[in-house]
């Protein structure tokens, strides 16, 4: 499964990406904004497995972004459980020399579409450090809506941050019911 809208393109991980997503992942300033599941420093066996655990998903969920012919950073979805099984959480990061360009909105309306279309959620959403005020900017170029902030409900590097909740609802939800 490949997304595309011409400028960059979402794609299945190979095996052979695991070097530069190493190299792009092993970043203080991408990982300040990530949640502490994804190790730090990141080498290139986290990435071989973390590509293993991604090629195991049925539907697929995680996509590595590239632009170009170049790697630029991966975006996936969640999917939630039980009452909220129709709901996603969307997660990504770019590589810092690809910053300012444009590629994060594009993959996150690339993926949010996929996510209505061939998953049929009816809602995905995102948290973000409330610092992040480039990745709040991504979300609403892509049309999502700020739900609300969470006061001190995340703690990263030893330190309490407001959580920027944004969401965007399928309309056409009432053909998934």
């Amino acid at each position: 499964m490949e997304l595309t809208d011409q400028i960059i393109k979402l794609r299945p991980f190979k095996e052979t990406d695991s070097k530069r997503l190493a190299e792009l992942c092993n970043n203080r300033k991408i990982w300040d904004n990530l949640t502490d599941l994804i190790p730090f420093p990141y080498n290139e066996n986290h990435a071989t497995e973390f590509i293993a655990r991604c090629q195991l998903e049925a539907p697929q969920t995680t996509f590595l972004i590239e632009f170009g012919d170049e790697i630029a950073g991966i975006i996936g979805l969640i999917q939630q459980t039980n009452i909220y099984r129709l709901t996603a959480e969307v997660g990504y990061w770019i590589g810092e020399p690809f910053w300012g360009r444009g590629i994060a909105t594009r993959a996150v309306r690339l993926i949010t579409g996929y996510g209505f279309q061939k998953l049929h959620l009816i809602r995905i959403y995102a948290g973000v450090f409330d610092y992040n005020k480039a990745s709040q900017r991504v979300l609403e170029k892509a049309s999502y809506k700020l739900d609300c902030v969470l006061e001190k409900s995340i703690i990263k590097n030893r330190n309490l941050y407001n959580e920027y909740r944004y969401g965007i609802v399928n309309e056409d939800f009432t053909s998934i019911l």
